[in-house]
């Protein structure tokens, strides 16, 4: 028996504790199941029937709209629109998808301090900000892409040129879904840093959609006003017009010119995406925890 400072004796009870014995899953287990939780998160899944309605909705909404494609493009002798064109017209609604969820994925966890407990163990800081990133970018990446299989379904199915009619389907899918990528990723970086400025989502999500409305309006007036270079470059003020100005280069897609001017876009493109990427990370440096 111990004996205390006052002569006294004490006695050690063994109430059953044992420790742990099985296998450690370490950080990248908890990576995968935070990301798998916050793409199921995005749509609302395992939460309220409130929380499904606004990206589902969207994401159903935009499947309506690409069966509508697939009866439309069989009617005509041309293609209305084609998979790249369909993530260049899909940008403003994913604008919008982002500008929701992204507060749902980190929002309430900094109002509630649950990030204390995320990075209790084995996971960083760094892991935490990057699967966040990774997760709505994959959740805007499915409200794009998914659409897109809908039309090519269809397309293929109804082609009159056989299995190469299939395979040219399948090429532009291809285009459409690297295209649907690229979208994710600048929209998700562009969204994410200022959803973790606050913990209020009403507040981050008009930080977002303030963004778009502030430049979508300059970039309009520049484009139809300006001549030349001015007028090309006008797009690269405004995210949804510098995205369809990387479809214009990448894809021959988009919906104006941006001459030879095209490279620009993309390095634009990279730009968010690295700049925002940074931002989010430094953020959850000096969120307290």
């Amino acid at each position: 028996m111990p004996e205390n400072g006052n002569g006294a004796t004490g006695v050690i009870h063994d109430i059953g504790y044992q420790r742990y014995e099985g296998v450690r899953l370490g950080r990248g287990y908890s990576a995968r199941s935070l990301f798998t939780q916050s793409v199921r998160g995005a749509y609302g899944l395992g939460r309220s029937a409130w929380a499904k309605v606004l990206p589902i909705g969207l994401l159903a909404a935009a499947s309506v709209a690409a069966l509508i494609l697939v009866v439309v493009n069989t009617q005509l002798p041309v293609e209305v629109i084609d998979y790249v064109g369909m993530a260049s017209t899909f940008t403003y609604a994913a604008t919008v998808f982002v500008a929701v969820v992204a507060p749902e994925l980190v929002s309430v966890d900094l109002r509630t301090n649950l990030l204390s407990l995320y990075l209790s163990r084995p996971m960083t800081r760094t892991d935490y900000a990057l699967t966040k990133l990774a997760a709505l970018a994959t959740a805007t990446f499915v409200m794009l892409g998914g659409p897109m299989l809908i039309l090519f379904v269809g397309m293929a199915f109804s082609t009159d040129n056989g299995i190469a009619g299939v395979f040219s389907e399948f090429g532009g899918l291809l285009q459409g879904l690297l295209a649907a990528a690229i979208h994710a990723a600048v929209l998700a970086s562009l969204a994410l840093p200022f959803a973790s400025l606050t913990g209020r989502r009403v507040f981050a999500t008009g930080m977002i959609i303030g963004v778009t409305l502030l430049t979508a309006p300059i970039s309009g007036v520049l484009q139809a006003l300006g001549e030349g270079a001015g007028r090309q470059l006008a797009g690269l003020i405004d995210p949804v017009s510098l995205l369809n100005g990387v479809d214009r280069w990448l894809f021959d897609g988009g919906i104006f010119d941006v001459g030879p001017y095209g490279p620009v876009y993309g390095l634009g493109a990279l730009v968010i995406i690295a700049v925002g990427t940074s931002c989010t990370l430094w953020r959850y440096r000096k969120v307290k925890s």
